[in-house]
């Protein structure tokens, strides 16, 4: 079964909080509350795929099949709809990938594509619909620049304080593609990276979703 999963890599980019049209938005409802996320029109790509899928009520009632606290919650695995207690889930998607589109960084709250590993796809494609939203952690700025050398992405002394302020995980910058952020709603990230869990990393109760476009 082909896994969609985030691999722990290393490096950097930034969440632009530029103003955007209300049709950027959408609104993912969970038990835990509602989280309103800004999509960004530099990933074009990625963002009409979302919307396309959004729109098609691709992901009301899928679950957050993988949350591992301080690192991410994720899901948008149609395998994952009344799926059984127990049943692994992870490999599920619309029968197609998307271009990567890397760049921005992974502060806390970015709304990010989850992926195959580079051993089978060096191309970094996205999941058709598998995605993740980062909690992370805050980051030491000097923890960061060591980071850095690796990958040598650009970062700005604003990018190092908001990755000690806010949190994320930069050692996924530069690998997978983040297309947009949450603007409302962060503590429901902290409320779903919580819940009990069990081996595989898939909680115990189901924490389902419903996304629709917002305003």
């Amino acid at each position: 079964m082909k896994q969609f999963f985030i691999l722990l890599l290393a490096a950097a980019a930034m969440l632009s909080c530029n103003s955007k049209k209300s049709s950027d938005l959408v609104i993912i409802e969970t038990p835990y509350g509602i989280m309103k996320a800004r999509l960004y029109d530099s990933t074009p790509k990625h963002k009409a795929n979302f919307e396309k899928l959004v729109s098609e009520k691709f992901y009301d009632d899928l679950i957050f099949h993988r949350v591992i606290p301080g690192f991410m919650i994720q899901g948008g695995d149609p395998d994952s709809r009344n799926a059984a207690p127990g049943v692994m889930l992870g490999g599920g998607g619309p029968g197609y990938t998307v271009d990567a589109e890397i760049g921005k960084y992974h502060f806390k709250g970015a709304l990010c594509a989850a992926r195959q590993g580079d051993q089978v796809n060096p191309q970094k494609k996205s999941s058709g619909s598998q995605f993740y939203i980062v909690q992370g952690q805050p980051v030491d700025p000097g923890q960061l620049q060591m980071m850095n050398m690796t990958k040598n992405l650009p970062y700005t002394q604003e990018d190092i304080q908001k990755y000690a302020s806010l949190g994320g995980t930069p050692f996924l910058d530069g690998d997978y593609t983040v297309f947009g952020e949450i603007v409302e709603g962060l503590d429901v990230i902290d409320k779903i990276a919580a819940v009990q869990t069990a081996p595989g990393d898939r909680p115990v109760q189901d924490v389902k979703m419903k996304i629709r476009m917002g305003k």
